[in-house]
């Protein structure tokens, strides 16, 4: 690899700039999300200056084959990156590039190389950024904007409300327009109250506003690509695959993002009748299990932080 002169400027940082306001705009991607996405396009453009010792256009980032990915990724990976975050930056990167094509009328062609493998860990919940990114990366993936647009609320539906995969795609688009709570029908037709974030809200409307099918009375809210009842499989396979993209541990299904909102609801001090209530439980130990989650989390910070643990 040549030494790049410091002097290159590369016209493709634009673009990076352009793909942000992208992100930010026309996805309504969190801003962490835009935030890191963005680092990784410009951490790209600024080592492909230095690995080919040129000035980096967007036309030359279509150019990238394989051997330059994981140039990229053990350059990463010299700086101490682990290989959850290099899955990450590699998901950002396939990201970046497909945005870079298609603002070239191009078809992506990305270049193939596998994300580094994640160690095997003890099933934990999401991080609030994890189960974010993991909507927004599936939201991505999908083969149109609006599908997109409908995993994204269905996601943040489950992680932000606790809902189980079943009870929001039984929701009817009666529950429209969505208010402050929404009444859920779970298991043993028992209803509940759950409190509607805005973030969540703002994703709902989003979708029903792409969705090209009229959706009124007892519809279901979210539907299929042909504009019938949304198979749960279909779910399960998008949150697989930005699992997989992003390097995430296998325990994180979409029913994980219901015991994710538990257990952060808990760490934050919420009351374990309020929590039993939230997730629909008709009995009290079925929630005491996210002490126990709770407690794990509690002292695996304490051993790894204490200095006679």
């Amino acid at each position: 690899m040549a030494d790049a002169p410091a002097s290159l400027v590369h016209p493709a940082q634009a673009l990076a700039a352009q793909w942000g306001s992208y992100l930010q705009h026309d996805r309504r991607r969190s801003p962490h999300t835009v935030r890191a996405y963005v680092a990784t396009a410009h951490r790209l453009i600024q080592f492909l200056g230095r690995y080919r010792a040129e000035e980096i256009a967007a036309e030359g980032l279509l150019e990238l084959n394989a051997a330059d990915l994981r140039a990229f990724l053990a350059d990463r990976r010299g700086e101490g990156l682990g290989p959850s975050s290099a899955a990450r930056e590699l998901s950002g990167v396939r990201a970046f590039l497909a945005y870079a094509a298609e603002q070239q009328g191009r078809h992506a062609q990305l270049p193939r190389t596998r994300a580094p493998k994640r160690p095997r860990t003890l099933p934990r919940p999401a991080a609030p950024d994890e189960a974010v990114e993991l909507a927004e990366n599936a939201a991505d993936a999908a083969s149109a904007p609006w599908i997109g647009a409908r995993d994204l609320a269905i996601l943040l539906l489950l992680y932000g409300a606790g809902l189980r995969v079943a009870e929001a795609l039984s929701l009817t688009a009666a529950v429209l327009p969505i208010g402050q709570t929404l009444r859920v029908t779970g298991k043993r037709s028992k209803t509940r109250i759950v409190p509607i974030v805005p973030a969540v809200r703002e994703a709902i409307e989003e979708y029903v506003r792409r969705c090209p099918y009229s959706l009124s009375g007892d519809v279901p809210l979210f539907v299929g690509a042909r504009g019938g009842p949304l198979n749960p499989d279909l779910v399960r396979r998008a949150v697989a695959g930005a699992r997989r993209r992003l390097g995430l541990p296998d325990t994180l299904t979409p029913h994980a993002l219901r015991h994710s909102f538990a257990t952060h609801l808990l760490a934050r001090g919420a009351d374990l009748r309020a929590l039993q209530e939230l997730l629909g439980h008709a009995s009290l130990s079925s929630t005491q299990i996210y002490t126990a989650v709770d407690a794990a989390r509690l002292l695996d910070v304490y051993r790894h932080a204490h200095p006679r643990a």
